[in-house]
């Protein structure tokens, strides 16, 4: 707690962090600032547990940054992973590890947030945030942050994370700047259990016919989460996209249970990560990976981060020292996730550019199938393949130049791809 301060908090009920959002980023927000011993409220607009777009992989950083004895809901667990390049060349590379799990994001999200609450962080939900004050007469001093609901109530708080998804209105109030939005479709297909049995332990990615789209099947069980990802403001396309890919895996026939739209958005590299006693995490930052959207372990990552350095700003006694705190944890950010998300870039840039050479030499070049295991089963990151391998540093920089990628990739494709 406050120390000093703690008589005249109870009186005024200031909590020592408010979290905004009760996805995976606030729920890790929530947690790291729970277990630190700190009063932390955790507010959600939607009830509990609630249906989220997403394909629901999680990779190894995803399951590295979970709470301890954390147990994992997984519908599937990925063995093998179908590659196909608009429907043709198709092919099938396995590994005797798992590579990854499937989740529902109902109740991996219910689950965090329990673990959240188990750790001593107080729930409410049905709440829905209007917006945030640091100065005005809601404010009772310089060291408190004013949360105000819909309705007109005032929780007040030495520090908030904002974790309140991609159209974050804590975000709005921190500046954060977006460089790159996509619209993501998804349907949730139940199925006959002789199909769901040919899925079982195997996705399929297809680098989509737009730049820098792909699509995706994710097997849960008796149910398909298969689901397209392009540029915004390609809608109608995406839309297309879609309803042919579903079409071509023989999937038309089948009622979808669900079928959701998404927007992911990618922060700018000058983006800001706080104001004052507010941090931002999560969606709510544009915190994700650039190319293959994955936005959960980017949540649990960067939500725990802002837990922890939000119990220091809740304990900072000026703005000198918040304005260091918040200067930490947005240099921790950019050091590991930042670094992470600038090479995601580069590699959707040359995507976009040659998606036919990056399925070649994912499919029919062993050592690029080798790191795709790794990353996904977080024995290496995107940042760290390419700092520490220079085969990995040449391709990329080539790419960059758009030099040579396309001679490169024929010759591999010509020997190794099925199609």
């Amino acid at each position: 707690m406050s120390g000093e301060n703690s008589s005249a908090d109870d009186v005024q009920r200031v909590w020592d962090v408010v979290v905004v959002g009760a996805g995976p980023a606030g729920a890790s927000a929530a947690y790291a600032a729970a277990v630190a011993g700190r009063r932390v409220l955790l507010l959600e607009k939607a009830e509990l547990p609630r249906y989220k777009t997403c394909g629901g992989g999680i990779i190894g950083p995803s399951r590295d940054a979970l709470p301890p004895g954390f147990e994992l809901p997984f519908r599937d667990r990925v063995h093998a992973v179908t590659f196909s390049h608009n429907g043709r060349f198709t092919r099938t590379r396995r590994s005797r590890q798992m590579l990854f799990g499937l989740i529902n994001r109902p109740e991996f999200d219910q689950q965090l947030v329990e673990h959240a609450q188990k750790a001593g962080a107080e729930l409410r939900t049905g709440v829905a945030v209007q917006r945030v004050e640091q100065h005005g007469s809601t404010v009772p001093d310089r060291r408190t942050v004013a949360v105000v609901l819909q309705g007109g109530e005032t929780v007040l708080a030495r520090a908030v994370v904002g974790a309140d998804g991609s159209a974050s209105r804590i975000g709005a109030h921190v500046g954060v700047k977006l460089d790159q939005v996509d619209l993501g479709l998804e349907a949730e297909i139940p199925v006959p259990e002789t199909v769901a049995e040919d899925w079982k332990g195997r996705v399929l990615i297809d680098w989509g016919p737009m730049p820098g789209s792909y699509g995706w099947v994710f097997p849960k069980g008796d149910t398909l989460t298969v689901g397209v990802i392009s540029a915004r403001g390609e809608g109608a396309a995406t839309k297309r996209y879609l309803e042919d890919f579903i079409a071509r895996l023989g999937l038309a026939g089948f009622e979808p249970s669900i079928s959701s739209g998404h927007l992911t958005r990618c922060r700018a590299d000058d983006s800001p990560l706080s104001r004052g006693r507010v941090l931002v995490c999560g969606d709510a930052a544009g915190l994700l990976e650039p190319w293959t959207r994955e936005g959960i372990s980017f949540a649990l990552r960067s939500g725990r981060l802002a837990g922890e350095w939000a119990v220091r700003i809740s304990e900072a006694h000026d703005a000198v020292d918040t304005r260091r705190q918040a200067l930490n944890y947005a240099f921790a950010i950019k050091a590991g996730l930042g670094v992470e998300m600038s090479v995601g870039k580069r590699m959707l840039a040359a995507f976009e550019r040659r998606p036919g050479v990056f399925h070649a030499v994912l499919t029919g070049f062993r050592p690029a199938w080798k790191s795709f295991k790794e990353i996904t089963q977080g024995s290496t990151s995107l940042g760290e393949l390419v700092r520490s391998h220079p085969l990995a540093q040449r391709a990329l920089t080539a790419f960059d130049r758009g030099r040579g990628a396309a001679a490169a990739g024929a010759g591999v494709a010509e020997d190794t791809v099925t199609p």
